[in-house]
């Protein structure tokens, strides 16, 4: 996890797990997330701290992929992982239960070699 900072005072944060695809070490992608506080949404921090932790990754790990996911109805944060560098790959039908329903997440990537 990393703190994300605005003018040295911290409005939230990133982290990262591994997601595996297969045995081998090579078949590991890392999964993200961000979360800000209230005031800090919708002003480019998100997609910022994104970008930003795509390209540490990147840079000091060997991992091929990354990857995140939000609700369906959460468009601000799907456009900022398209504002990050992230592809949309589609929707995982009822994948997250919260509030009491299962719900759709649209599933976004990042690989090493896009621009």
């Amino acid at each position: 996890m990393l703190v994300v900072e605005v003018g040295g005072e911290p409005v939230g944060q990133v982290h990262w797990f591994p997601a595996y695809y297969g045995p081998q070490s090579a078949s590991k992608a890392l999964r993200l997330g961000v979360a800000l506080v209230p005031e800090a949404r919708g002003r480019g921090y998100g997609s910022a701290a994104q970008r930003l932790l795509a390209e540490y990754l990147f840079s000091t790990t060997t991992v091929n992929r990354l990857e995140a996911g939000t609700d369906l109805e959460n468009i601000a944060e799907q456009r900022a992982l398209e504002r990050a560098g992230f592809e949309r790959e589609g929707v995982a039908r009822q994948s997250q239960y919260r509030d009491g329903l299962y719900r759709d997440m649209v599933i976004f990537s990042r690989l090493r070699d896009d621009k």
